[in-house]
C-alpha cells in the first residue's frame, strides 16, 4: 500500500506554479488576482477560504477577500459579483459555498463571469467539460487527476467507480475519468446513496472515488485487493481522545480499507490540499487569459 500524499504533492505543483508565476510577471507584468467571498462566519468555510488566500501569498498572487454578513440579500449580494466580473484587476472569482439558505446557488454561481469561474462550477465551465474543450476543471476533480498524474497511474481501461452525484465532484470527475486522456480511459460507473448493489458494484473497481459525505462509509469489505481509492471526504466526528474533543476522518474507514489498497489518500492530507492546487492553477490560467 502506498499512499498518495497529498502534502508531498501539493508543495511540488505549488513550486510549479510560483515559478511560472515570476515568470508571468517578469514578462508582462501580470500577477494572478483571485477575489474570494465569505458569507456568514462558518467555521469550516473560515477555515477553507483562510487556506485559499495564505497560498495566494505563497505564490505570489494578490487576493481580495471580501465579507458578508449572514442577513445579505442575494440581489445585494449577486451585485457584488458583478463589481467583480467588471474589475479588470481580478482573474479569478470564488464564492465559497455553502451559503445561507435565502440565496440561491445557482443563482450565484450562474452570476460569475465564465472567464472568471475558476471553481469550474459555472454551466458554459462544466458543459465545456463534458464536451471535451479547453475549460476550467472544478477544482477537487482536477487535483486528483493531478495527483494521479504525479504518481504516474496510468488508468486506461480500469472500472472507476465514483461514489457521491454532486455537481461539484462526483459528476464532474465520472466525466473526466471517461475522457480520452491519461488520466482517464476508465470505464465509469456512478453510484449514490440510492444504489441498491453499492457493495458489489464496488467490489468490481480498480479505483473508487469515494464522494458521498458519509463517515467511513466504504469499509473494507466493499473494496478488491489491489484497489486504488481517493477519499473526498471530510467529516468531522467525536473522538474524546483529542484535545479538541473531534478529528477528521473521510468518507472511507481507512484503517481497515488501507491494507487492501495499492494506493490510498488519507484524510487529513490528500485530496484536500490538491484541491486548493486545482484552483490556483485555474487562477494562473485565468490570468494569462487576461493579458
Amino acid at each position: 500500500m502506498q499512499l498518495l500524499d497529498g502534502k508531498a504533492v501539493s508543495a511540488h505543483i505549488k513550486a510549479q506554479i510560483k515559478q511560472e508565476t515570476e515568470e508571468l510577471k517578469a514578462k508582462t507584468g501580470k500577477v494572478p488576482h483571485l477575489a474570494a467571498i465569505l458569507v456568514g462566519n462558518n467555521p469550516a468555510s473560515e477555515t477553507y477560504v483562510g487556506s485559499k488566500v495564505r497560498t495566494c501569498e505563497e505564490l505570489g498572487f494578490g487576493s481580495t477577500l471580501l465579507r458578508f454578513d449572514e442577513s445579505i440579500t442575494e440581489v445585494a449580494l449577486l451585485e457584488e459579483i458583478k463589481k467583480l466580473n467588471n474589475d479588470a484587476r481580478i482573474d479569478g472569482i470564488l464564492v465559497q459555498l455553502p451559503l445561507p439558505k435565502h440565496i440561491s446557488d445557482d443563482a450565484v454561481i450562474n452570476t460569475i463571469d465564465a472567464g472568471k469561474d475558476v471553481d469550474g462550477f459555472h454551466p458554459v465551465s462544466q458543459g465545456k467539460m463534458v464536451l471535451g474543450q479547453s475549460s476550467y476543471l472544478p477544482a477537487t476533480p482536477y487535483g486528483m487527476l493531478l495527483m494521479l498524474e504525479h504518481y504516474g497511474i496510468n488508468t486506461s481501461g480500469m472500472h472507476c467507480v465514483v461514489v457521491g452525484r454532486s455537481n461539484i465532484v462526483g459528476t464532474p470527475m465520472s466525466v473526466l475519468m471517461s475522457r480520452n486522456a491519461n488520466p482517464g480511459n476508465a470505464t465509469v460507473t456512478i453510484c449514490h446513496s440510492k444504489t441498491k448493489n453499492l457493495k458489489e458494484i464496488c467490489l468490481q473497481a480498480d479505483i473508487i472515488v469515494a464522494a458521498i459525505g458519509r463517515p467511513r462509509y466504504i469499509t473494507a469489505d466493499m473494496v478488491k485487493e489491489g484497489a486504488i481509492v481517493l477519499d473526498v471526504g471530510i467529516n468531522r466526528i467525536d473522538d474524546a481522545t483529542k484535545k479538541s474533543g473531534s478529528r477528521l476522518v473521510g468518507d472511507v474507514d481507512f484503517d481497515n480499507v488501507a491494507p487492501k489498497c495499492s494506493y490510498i489518500t488519507p484524510v487529513p492530507g490528500g485530496v484536500g490540499l490538491m484541491t486548493i492546487c486545482g484552483l490556483m492553477k485555474n487562477t494562473l490560467e485565468a490570468a494569462k487569459q487576461h493579458i
